[in-house]
C-alpha cells in the first residue's frame, strides 16, 4: 500500500520528532555527568528499585550527586534487562511528590538508607501530573525570569 501525502506529512513530522529525542539520549551520554545503578535480581520480586539518600549519616546518593542523569540498570542475574534513565532533577522532583515513600536501610553494614520506590508507582498518572505540573511551573518561572530581564534593561 503507497503512502498517501497525508501520511507523509504525519511521517515527517513523526521523524522529526524521533530526531530530536535522537538528538537528546545522544546528548546525554556526551559532556554530561551520569549516575549508574544497578538492581539485580529483587526488582522482579518486589517491583521496586532501591534509590540511595544517605550513608553513614550523610547525604548520598540522589541527594548528592551531581550528575545530570540517573541511569537505573534492572538486572536479571548478570544481564541488563532494562534501563530506567532519568534527568536526575526530575527524580529528585518525583521523589519529593510521592505522597508515600518507604525508607529501609541497606548497603555496606546497613548503613546506607535508600527509597524504595515502585515502578509502576513512578509512571501512575499521579506521578506524570506531579511531573507536567512541574514543568508547567518551571516553564511559567522561565516567562517571568525573561520578562523580569526584559523590564529591568530598558
Amino acid at each position: 500500500m503507497k503512502p498517501s501525502v497525508k501520511d507523509r506529512k504525519k511521517f515527517d513530522i513523526d521523524l522529526n520528532y524521533g530526531e530530536v529525542r535522537e538528538k537528546q539520549v545522544a546528548d546525554m551520554l556526551q559532556n554530561k555527568k551520569i549516575e549508574v545503578k544497578s538492581e539485580r535480581d529483587m526488582w522482579q520480586r518486589t517491583g521496586n528499585i532501591a534509590v540511595e539518600y544517605e550513608s553513614y549519616g550523610k547525604p548520598s546518593g540522589i541527594k548528592a550527586t551531581e550528575s545530570d542523569y540517573w541511569f537505573h540498570n534492572l538486572c536479571i542475574g548478570d544481564e541488563t534487562y532494562a534501563t530506567l534513565v532519568f534527568r536526575t532533577d526530575v527524580l529528585r522532583s518525583i521523589i519529593n511528590s510521592l505522597d508515600y515513600t518507604k525508607s529501609v536501610k541497606g548497603g555496606d553494614h546497613n548503613a546506607s538508607k535508600m527509597y524504595l520506590l515502585n515502578i509502576q508507582k513512578l509512571f501512575s498518572s499521579d506521578v506524570i501530573k506531579a511531573f507536567r505540573e512541574r514543568n508547567k511551573d518551571v516553564k511559567d518561572r522561565e516567562t517571568i525570569e525573561s520578562s523580569v530581564e526584559e523590564r529591568t534593561e530598558i
